[in-house]
């Protein structure tokens, strides 16, 4: 089935899908893109002449011939488009996270569900081939009993990245290192390991950065199946290291790195599983391969077609954002948090 295509918001994060959705015709076609910049509009129409770029949103968002939308806005815009989409039947791919808080993003998930519009998040760590490796990995038990997780995000952005209005703010992001950048390890791990029960936090913002709200936050985890770990995620280790998830097992230690996997067993030896490539740790943040991002859209597409969830469905990206506001709660409280609405 052939899909057509409308994307809502020509910012950062745009070249990814865009380059993604023309690999992937003919099975769907970008048949309109819209930014309230028209800066914005003006570069991208250079940029990719052969997409149609409108300034009328409500008009494509109108349009039946579209049935479906990628909503890359920054996360303060995001419910009102995705009110006005389900009720015109578009399927939704959303950029993490769904909004800035987790109440909105249930909003946001159960007006989909009412709909009957298929909603997806673009949690592209989910899809790399370290990523499915590891999960196959644990699904055969080959790490044995696990012990416990670590989850490092050590990277780094300069100060002229928090410049740009609204970067860092509760106002437009809903937060900072944890909602913008860690949101996407954090979630990885929770889709490989299961939801996170309870957390004790400590968060902040460092003498390096000047911003609303934290560059840095530490949690001891516990996750539902009893599993422990910890979770170490900043924007102020210069110049940025890869982000980092080592599962602990009494057989092996998986090591998923920089989106390379390592294999390490008690017997001895390190194996790598999966060479590593770029991922965005530092002031180039966008200096990654858009393969993941591929993936994500097309099992988007799949989902649509066959009438089921898509992996980055809306509704487990709840669990990541319920995580994150209790660390930031545990970090407020000096206390324990049960994760949780």
């Amino acid at each position: 089935m052939s899909h057509r295509a409308l994307l809502i918001g020509l910012g950062a994060a745009v070249t990814p899908h865009v380059l993604s959705l023309l690999e992937l015709t003919p099975r769907v076609e970008l048949a309109a893109a819209w930014s309230r910049s028209a800066a914005r509009r003006a570069a991208f129409a250079s940029r990719f002449p052969q997409v149609r770029v409108s300034e009328d949103v409500e008009a494509l968002i109108d349009d039946p011939a579209i049935d479906i939308a990628l909503l890359l806005t920054p996360p303060d815009a995001r419910e009102g488009f995705v009110r006005r989409l389900a009720h015109a039947r578009k399927h939704i791919l959303c950029e993490k996270p769904l909004e800035r808080t987790a109440s909105a993003a249930g909003r946001i998930v159960r007006l989909c569900e009412e709909a009957g519009v298929c909603l997806a998040v673009m949690f592209q760590m989910r899809m790399r081939p370290a990523s499915l490796r590891l999960r196959a990995l644990l699904e055969e038990g080959a790490l044995g009993t696990l012990a416990y997780a670590e989850i490092r995000i050590p990277w780094w952005r300069p100060q002229s990245y928090y410049d740009e209005p609204g970067r860092g703010t509760l106002q437009r992001d809903g937060g900072g290192v944890l909602i913008t950048q860690a949101i996407h390890t954090l979630d990885l791990a929770i889709a490989l390991l299961g939801p996170i029960r309870e957390v004790a936090a400590v968060a902040g913002t460092t003498p390096l950065h000047q911003m609303e709200c934290e560059d840095f936050a530490a949690a001891a985890l516990i996750f539902e199946s009893g599993l422990l770990g910890s979770l170490l995620a900043t924007t102020a280790c210069y110049p940025g290291a890869p982000e980092r998830i080592e599962i602990v097992g009494s057989e092996a230690a998986a090591v998923l790195e920089g989106g390379g996997l390592w294999l390490r067993r008690q017997e001895g030896g390190v194996e790598q599983l999966v060479p590593p490539e770029p991922t965005g740790s530092g002031a180039a943040f966008m200096d990654f391969p858009h393969d993941a991002h591929r993936a994500v859209i097309a099992d988007f597409l799949d989902a649509i077609d066959a009438g089921r969830e898509p992996v980055c469905s809306g509704r487990s990206a709840l669990a990541v954002q319920h995580t994150i506001e209790a660390i930031l709660r545990s970090a407020r409280s000096g206390r324990r948090e049960r994760v949780g609405p």
